[in-house]
Parts: C-alpha cells; sequence; structure tokens
C-alpha cells in the first residue's frame, strides 16, 4: 500500500526558539555532543517539516532533534518547510488506511508513513492512535521511526517491523551494530529481540567501563588491558599488600603512588563497574606483601583454560540478556486475551513436574508473578494482588494461575541452568518455544545436552542389552 499526499509548502527561515516542538511526538530527544557541535559547525542542511496552526505558530512534524541542537548551538535562523493542516486529508489517510486494512495486510512501513502523514496534519500521537485504532505507543514508535534516517531508511528498505526500526534508533551512530541486527532482522527474525538486548548490554557495559576508565586516568592511573594473576611480577594486586602498620591496602593509599594502575570490568547485570586496584613497585611506594600472598600459585591459564573462560563469560553474558527477553515475552504472553489450549495442562505440569520451583515461589509471595501481570508487589510482606484481581476479573483466573506456575519456574532459573542443564529446565524451555518463544542460543543449549545426554545413555543401554544376549 503506497499513501500519497499532496501538500504545497514554503521553505521560510525561523529563528528555532520560535517554532514549538511538541513533546508527545517524541519524549526524548538524545542529543549527542557530535551531533550539537556538526549543526553547529555546518547548520540544518535538510529542512524540517512543520505546519501553522490557527494562530500562525510554526509546529515541528519531523526534525525535532534538529530544532532542539539548532537552539542549543545557538543558530539564529534554520529551514523549515512550511505544510497546512488539513482535515480533508487527515480523513483520506484514516480511510485508506481501513480499506487496506481489510483488502490486504498493511506493513509496518505503511503504517509509519501514515502515522507521519497524520502527524504532519497536527494530530497527536493520541489522537492518531484513536482514529487508527493502534495504540498511542505504536504511534510514537513510528513517528519516531520516520524521523530517524537509519530507521526509516531500514523499514523500507528491508521490510523490518516497527518495533525492529525502532530499535535501531538506540544504536544511532554505531554503523556496525546496526548492520548486524538488520542482518539478524532479515535472515533470522526470531532472534532480534535477543540480538538488539545483547546489543544494549554490550552498549552498557561499554558506558560503565569508559566512564570509569575516564576517571581512573583523570586521578593518574594507568588502566589495564587484563587482570593480573598472583603468578605474575609486572603488576601487583593491592588485595595482596600490607602497609607499614600491618593495615590491609586500600585504593585510598595509592592515590598518590607511584605506578598505581587499575583493571575495570563491568557486567550487564551491575549497575557499576567494578575496578582491581595495583601497584608496579610496591616496595618503592612504601608497601609490603601480606603474609601468605602469592602463597598458592597455580600459574598462568592453558589455551584449552583460557577458552573455556572466554565460552563461560560469553555464555554467561548471553544468558543475563535472554533472561531480560525472555520475561518481557512472558509478560506479553501473559496479556494476551486468549491463552494456548493446552493451558491446564501446562498449569498441571507445573504443580507437578516443577512443584518445589512453584511452591517456593509462593511462599515468596509470588513476586516475579505479579511483575510479568503488570502488578507490583515489592516482596512477601506487601499485599498481594493476585487474588484481588481474580475476585474484579474472574476470567482472568487461568491467567493468574498460569502466571504463578511460569514465574515460579523461571524465578528458578539463572546463569547455572545452561551451566548444569536438567530435564526439568529443559521442559520448560521446550513448552515456551512452543508457544512461539524464539529460544536463544544459550538457552537451546539446555534442550540439546539434555537430548545428548539421553541418547547417550539410551545407545549405552542397547549396548549392554546387546552383550548380555
Amino acid at each position: 500500500m503506497t499513501i500519497t499526499t499532496v501538500s504545497v509548502g514554503t521553505i521560510e527561515h525561523v529563528d528555532p526558539n520560535l517554532i514549538v516542538v511538541e513533546a508527545n511526538v517524541r519524549t526524548e530527544a538524545q542529543l549527542g555532543r557530535e551531533f550539537v557541535a556538526s549543526i553547529k559547525a555546518n547548520g540544518v542542511l535538510t529542512p524540517i517539516l512543520a505546519r501553522r496552526d490557527g494562530q500562525g505558530n510554526i509546529i515541528v512534524r519531523a526534525g525535532q532533534r534538529r530544532t532542539l541542537a539548532a537552539r542549543e548551538a545557538g543558530l539564529a535562523t534554520i529551514p523549515v518547510y512550511v505544510v497546512a493542516a488539513d482535515e480533508t486529508t487527515v480523513e483520506r489517510i484514516v480511510q485508506q488506511m481501513a480499506e487496506n486494512d481489510h483488502r490486504e495486510a498493511v506493513t509496518d512501513a505503511d503504517r509509519v508513513t501514515a502515522f507521519q502523514q497524520l502527524a504532519f496534519e497536527g494530530l497527536t500521537p493520541a489522537v492518531i492512535a484513536k482514529r487508527l485504532g493502534s495504540k498511542p505507543a505504536t504511534v510514537k514508535a513510528g513517528i519516531a521511526v520516520a524521523e530517524n534516517a537509519v530507521a526509516a531508511s531500514a523499514i523500507l528498505s528491508h521490510s523490518l517491523t516497527l518495533d525492529q526500526a525502532a530499535a535501531l534508533i538506540e544504536f544511532e551512530g554505531d554503523d556496525e551494530t546496526v548492520s548486524v541486527l538488520i542482518d539478524i532482522a532479515t535472515t533470522s527474525p526470531e532472534q532480534f529481540a535477543h540480538a538488539a538486548q545483547r546489543a544494549r548490554d554490550d552498549k552498557r557495559v561499554a558506558t560503565m567501563k569508559a566512564d570509569a576508565t575516564a576517571d581512573l586516568i583523570a586521578r593518574g592511573f594507568e588502566v589495564l588491558d587484563r587482570e593480573r594473576g598472583s603468578y605474575e611480577n609486572d603488576y601487583t594486586s593491592i588485595s595482596y599488600l600490607t602497609t607499614a602498620d600491618g593495615e590491609t591496602v586500600t585504593p585510598e593509599h595509592i592515590a598518590a603512588s607511584e605506578g598505581r594502575a587499575a583493571y575495570v570490568y563491568a557486567y550487564s547485570t551491575s549497575d557499576t563497574a567494578t575496578v582491581r586496584y595495583y601497584l608496579k613497585d610496591p616496595r618503592a611506594a612504601g608497601f609490603r606483601k601480606s603474609s601468605g600472598s602469592g602463597a598458592t600459585t597455580s600459574g598462568p591459564m592453558t589455551d584449552e583454560q583460557k577458552d573455556e573462560r572466554k565460552t563461560l563469560i560469553a555464555n554467561n553474558k548471553a544468558w543475563a540478556s535472554a533472561e531480560v527477553v525472555r520475561r518481557e515475552w512472558l509478560a506479553e504472553f501473559l496479556s494476551r486475551k486468549t491463552l494456548p489450549k493446552d493451558a491446564a495442562t501446562a498449569i498441571a505440569v507445573g504443580l507437578t513436574v516443577h512443584h518445589s520451583m512453584v511452591g517456593k515461589a509462593i511462599q515468596n509471595g509470588n513476586v516475579l508473578a505479579h511483575t510479568l501481570l503488570g502488578l507490583k508487589r515489592a516482596d512477601y510482606w506487601s499485599r498481594d494482588k493476585l487474588s484481588a484481581l481474580v475476585e474484579r476479573s474472574p476470567t482472568k483466573a487461568q491467567h493468574v494461575t498460569l502466571a504463578i506456575v511460569l514465574a515460579g519456574i523461571e524465578d528458578s532459573t539463572s546463569k547455572e541452568t545452561w551451566r548444569y542443564p536438567n530435564a526439568t529446565s529443559a521442559r520448560y524451555f521446550e513448552q515456551l518455544a512452543a508457544w512461539g518463544y524464539g529460544l536463544s542460543g544459550v538457552e537451546q543449549i539446555v534442550i540439546d545436552a539434555v537430548a545428548e545426554k539421553a541418547a547417550t545413555k539410551a545407545a549405552e543401554a542397547v549396548a549392554a542389552k546387546g552383550t548380555q544376549e
């Protein structure tokens, strides 16, 4: 479907401070320093799109970030393509969308175009959503995609979904990540959510590490590219050192020491980076090794051990990202009006096969079950809202029961689940996959490992039987 709107407008040069930027079009405009610097140096090269309301005010329809950046950069004027609002155009777009939805599936690229054009005509996301039978959040995401050059191009050129295109906006300026995500969206769309979450986690970790590194450098520390083992002599961890008075050395003790160094690492599950501190020459700095330090030295790791550690770290990171995606999927799954036909069977399995996990979660207040159903319960001691939900909406009884079961099983999972797979965990992930959840590689490990173990056991049983015969 193609929606065309003929709007005759004019190019005007307007003070960006006099242009109205409606907050409901994009609630948060991320203005990077490089973006503002580019606007300051080169000006706004592509005119923003705007309309003039009945009072003569110029209101941004596309180009919010450019307008805000121009203000911050102190530009006197910017080019604006001004079009008039027209209710006739609004009605025509709404009718075209309705007609095409009945005739054939409207693509997300079509929806984005329609959202943007209706926004040009002065409609807010809430009004657009009501007129088209959509959700305000979807409309806002669509307008954001239309305003972003990379996302707008990707949704059209690669037939991405709106959610996929919107995710690309988060990685604006990171061409490599955007390229990888587009490739995954077009070749393995079921893995896109996992890939996007891993990219978010990597970005967050990189930011934490960069902030901590910058702080250390500003304080005169050398930042190391790897940790040092107790068997290495070029740098010594302060955990092995004491002061002349026998006190354990702290980062404060070495704040002004020559040869002070640090190693920074961070995990997506943490809120801040972790720093390990070292000294190049502890004796020269006035410290000494504590008694027993370095007494148990295992020596450098073998290549095999290094590979195992890399795999462990990579899979732990992948598990943390997958957990975010999986729980978001569970929340969406439980929000559906109709549950799968085998929901009752799944509940029965949960109360029998997974009874210990579900029982433990119930004893602890079903906190995750509340979260998955969009209800807030801080802990065991706060008020239970599940019973109230059932009393208020009896038709939700099965949803609540299934939420309790799934949350109980889910709450028992951790990175140890992929490291030590068992049949119970495998059955849980097989059930989620059967309901349409796209397993990540690290979650698939659980199923594959259990299947391989069962196959090996069966083969051994066959071999043993043959020997007896």
